[in-house]
């Protein structure tokens, strides 16, 4: 076909043969096909709704945001019994402040607490009572800003006994560097390690040490190797309100802050009848003894490290066994609890740096002792060798170096 659309009045030029209604039917193609490229099918509507942009499109609508009400966690929680008062107690929020909080006793008096600075935790900073029932009060705010009120009650443990623990080092007071750390409880722990828990020591320098249980009463701290003279010591002992088992409960809670002095150790052979004391790792003395004669098992001084425990200007011997009583004795020194001292000895100045002669103790002659005497401090030790028997716990309470460190963490809870 052909269609000449250069003709200005549509007239068919002489060589075109055919009918005009072929022309008008081309004309027509040409309008169709440009009608259908300017047309477009409307785009499907997405799953949920239609959307659209610009005039005459549909709006996407956003959901409301819900703020969440205050979450109030009680420590402990409502209704709790048989609470310990040495427990967290404590109020938190989440999802919101606390406005109060107050947490009262039966007689009315309020519990003491602090707040966290973004107020949303609240903690007692006293204290409880035992067998005593303790109320919540007080509002939360939630981020949803509706109030929450607070309340409910809990109720402290009745102890069966309550018991207390004391300590051997004073408050403020030097020892020597073999002095070991006790507590003593008036009665039997059955749960050692809740107890073992809440004693603490802190040392100015770092110091290895443990606690180990010696019996169901007795728990001992040392250091693994001799204190660093001049080592500032705190012990806490958080005792009030622990379960010990069988229904006893810690009595009273136990702090004291003590130092280590210098380092002065002891070197004693029964054999060599000598005793040289060494002080900051030098010499300063060497004395002349007579110890527990060798031939008597029950009159033999012990080998082992000893630990002075106590000193007196005078002091009293006693040994039935023995047939002796009350005799006096100047300047001894007690360097363990089976009857052990240095003391000025002068019935047996002639066999002193010779022979083994007395009923178990250190002979010293007066000036010996006395110079001894006066340089000592509780804690220092006295390491003996070159007996026939061993110190042993049944010689007294402080046999801790008698351990290797490996017997002393088995001992620990």
């Amino acid at each position: 076909m052909y269609v000449n659309l250069g003709l200005r009045d549509g007239s068919v030029s002489r060589g075109d043969v055919r009918p005009r209604w072929s022309w008008m039917l081309a004309a027509a193609l040409v309008t169709t096909l440009a009608i259908s490229g300017c047309t477009s099918e409307p785009s499907a509507a997405p799953p949920g709704g239609p959307t659209g942009s610009g005039n005459g499109g549909a709006q996407q609508v956003t959901p409301a945001v819900v703020k969440p009400a205050a979450a109030v966690k009680l420590l402990p929680a409502a209704g709790a019994q048989d609470v310990s008062p040495s427990e967290p107690i404590s109020v938190a929020v989440a999802d919101g402040t606390l406005e109060s909080v107050t947490l009262t006793n039966p007689e009315g008096k309020q519990v003491g607490g602090t707040w966290s600075t973004d107020k949303t935790s609240w903690t007692a900073t006293e204290a409880l009572g035992y067998n005593k029932t303790y109320s919540w009060a007080g509002t939360a705010t939630g981020t949803d800003g509706k109030s929450t009120q607070i309340s409910g009650n809990f109720t402290t443990a009745k102890p069966k006994r309550q018991v207390r623990g004391t300590v051997n080092v004073g408050d403020g007071q030097t020892y020597g560097v073999a002095m070991p750390i006790a507590i003593t409880f008036d009665a039997p722990v059955t749960d050692r390690a809740a107890a073992q828990k809440a004693l603490t020591v802190q040392t100015s320098v770092p110091t290895e040490g443990a606690w180990a249980w010696l019996s169901d009463r007795i728990v001992h701290w040392r250091p693994k190797a001799y204190w660093l003279p001049g080592t500032e010591v705190t012990v806490t002992a958080k005792l009030y309100g622990v379960r010990y088992g069988d229904g006893s409960y810690g009595k009273d809670d136990v702090t004291t802050h003590f130092t280590i002095g210098r380092s002065q150790v002891v070197k004693a052979n029964t054999q060599t009848h000598r005793a040289v004391v060494i002080r900051d790792g030098k010499p300063v003395a060497d004395y002349a003894v007579s110890y527990g004669l060798d031939t008597d098992p029950g009159r033999v001084t012990k080998s082992g490290t000893h630990v002075v425990m106590t000193k007196h200007e005078t002091y009293f011997m006693n040994n039935p066994k023995y047939d002796y009583e009350n005799v006096e004795v100047h300047w001894a020194v007690r360097i363990s609890n089976n009857g052990e001292f240095f003391h000025a000895a002068p019935w047996s100045v002639g066999q002193q740096g010779k022979r083994n002669v007395s009923h178990g103790c250190a002979n010293l002659s007066p000036a010996s002792a006395k110079a001894y005497y006066d340089s000592v401090l509780m804690g220092d030790p006295v390491e003996i060798e070159g007996s026939s028997q061993p110190l042993t716990a049944k010689d007294g309470d402080y046999y801790d170096w008698t351990y290797d460190w490996a017997q002393w963490l088995a001992k620990s809870a």
